[in-house]
């Protein structure tokens, strides 16, 4: 379709920057020599020559993107990538389509499930790719994207304001959108380099800190050890790895007006930020208590050393683990998987409905509970001391809505294929939140490889449609929006 040729050439560009991403497992593999460098050779060459082919064949059709175009281009960038991206893990390592498919957007989506086992045996430089695609895709491929194609010609506001999570999508933090961009990847580099230099310190080695540096940040949950954190059992190391997620977990706008400012203030005014923890805080309390009185563990520091990390793991939707939480009272383990479904804030790195929507539900739900007392009353819905407007209310019913729909629409149609109800429902929840492992077969002590190709698609799907918030990969989907 000639309408939407400027979206194919700017996705054509976006491929070839995604390509320039390849050298550095491909450098790495060089260096080492791990025996995977035929299959970035051919799969760098491959994702240059397809970016190069479609942006020289739309190179004259240049337009600002309007709303139905950052849709599409959105869409077309979180499903187009992981072909290029699952290309090293089909030419070394022989996996399927649909494996290598579900591993590439796993990571670009910071969703952190895996069909792989044996993985400190991996190549170095496969390693290195499953966690670099991570850490591109937390931020988001798009945000990058948006700082750099001004430059080419193209503007980046309605791939921006598709791509940014959250319902207040319309805020700035500086006046030209491409700063705006600019600013978030410049606090999120200045985490990483912070989060790898601690994990150094704490004994890691640097190939380990890097890596899961890269999946710590962007709450994705990757690892280079089947055991995860398990295999370092470092009090230290998960320490650190906890107040790192925690950062992640809330909205990376304010810790750009943090440090611009040079103020804690920031963190203070932001009512996500102070649920966020509060909500953590008690939850991890709780289910230390309850693990321990239950006789999952004699000693309550044990009880509560696993609680504040597998909780918080899960919550902010990382996915890692120090041991089989799968193996707790049900109850525990079905409370970590209900708050990631809302727990991290939006403009963070994390999945979920966010915390803002969350705050809101429960504001309009006592808002309809106060008029059914009081019918004449006037209540507002506030959120940071203003009014939330009638617009931003209406949307996120509706994303409330669509989102419980999807998740039981998907874990009926897994239960259909035969899975067990807990297995679907957690694999959905896991994939929609992308939170990585949920319980059952999918459960932390194993791997989504339990699955059929039918219902790893099943996940793929979902682990998208949580990505692009549901909404966004819908609109796509829409007879409507194909109509001229």
């Amino acid at each position: 379709m000639t309408r939407f040729a400027p979206v194919y050439r700017a996705l054509g560009l976006i491929i070839m920057l995604f390509g320039l991403t390849m050298l550095a497992p491909l450098i790495l593999s060089y260096a080492v020599n791990d025996g995977a460098q035929t299959a970035y050779d051919e799969t760098f060459a491959l994702t240059l020559l397809s970016g190069a082919f479609l942006w020289y064949r739309y190179r004259n059709c240049k337009r600002e993107l309007n709303t139905r175009d950052g849709f599409l281009m959105v869409v077309l960038v979180w499903s187009v990538l992981p072909v290029f991206a699952a290309l090293p893990f089909m030419i070394h390592l022989g996996m399927s389509h649909t494996d290598a498919y579900f591993e590439a957007v796993s990571g670009l989506t910071a969703t952190g499930a895996t069909v792989m086992s044996g993985l400190a045996d991996l190549p170095m430089s496969i390693n290195l790719w499953r966690h670099l695609m991570m850490w591109f895709g937390g931020m988001g491929l798009i945000v990058l994207a948006v700082a750099i194609l001004p430059m080419l010609g193209i503007g980046g506001r309605q791939m921006l304001k598709a791509e940014i999570p959250g319902p207040m999508k319309d805020a700035k933090m500086t006046p030209r959108i491409a700063e705006t961009a600019k600013g978030l990847w410049l606090v999120y580099i200045g985490i990483t380099a912070a989060c790898i230099l601690a994990y150094r310190w704490a004994g890691m080695s640097w190939f380990d800190a890097v890596c899961h540096t890269f999946s710590t940040v962007s709450l994705g949950g990757f690892s280079t050890h089947d055991e995860s954190f398990g295999y370092f059992n470092s009090q230290l190391i998960e320490g650190i790895c906890i107040a790192f997620m925690l950062f992640s977990g809330i909205n990376y706008a304010t810790h750009f007006l943090a440090f611009s400012g040079r103020s804690l203030r920031a963190y203070v005014r932001d009512s996500e930020a102070v649920w966020f923890v509060g909500v953590l805080l008690l939850s991890v309390v709780v289910l230390a208590n309850y693990i321990w009185k239950d006789g999952v563990y004699d000693d309550m520091d044990l009880a509560f050393r696993h609680a504040l990390f597998n909780v918080i793991s899960v919550a902010t939707t990382t996915g890692y683990s120090t041991t089989d939480y799968g193996q707790w009272p049900l109850f525990a383990a079905l409370w970590m998987l209900f708050l990631c479904s809302f727990v991290t804030s939006a403009g963070s790195t994390g999945g979920g409905i966010k915390m803002m929507r969350a705050l809101l539900l429960y504001k309009q739900v006592y808002r309809e509970l106060v008029r059914a007392m009081h019918p004449s009353a006037v209540y507002h819905v506030r959120l940071g001391g203003q009014p939330a407007p009638q617009t931003v209310l209406f949307a996120v019913l509706a994303f409330g809505f669509v989102y419980m729909v999807s998740i039981v629409s998907l874990t009926l149609i897994l239960s259909f294929t035969g899975l067990d109800i807990v297995t679907a429902f957690s694999a959905v929840v896991a994939s929609v939140n992308n939170t990585g492992p949920g319980l059952g077969l999918v459960g932390p002590a194993s791997t989504f490889a339990a699955l059929e190709d039918f219902q790893t698609w099943i996940c793929i799907f979902a682990m998208l449609l949580g990505r692009l918030e549901i909404f966004t990969l819908l609109v796509v989907l829409t007879p409507a929006f194909w109509r001229k």
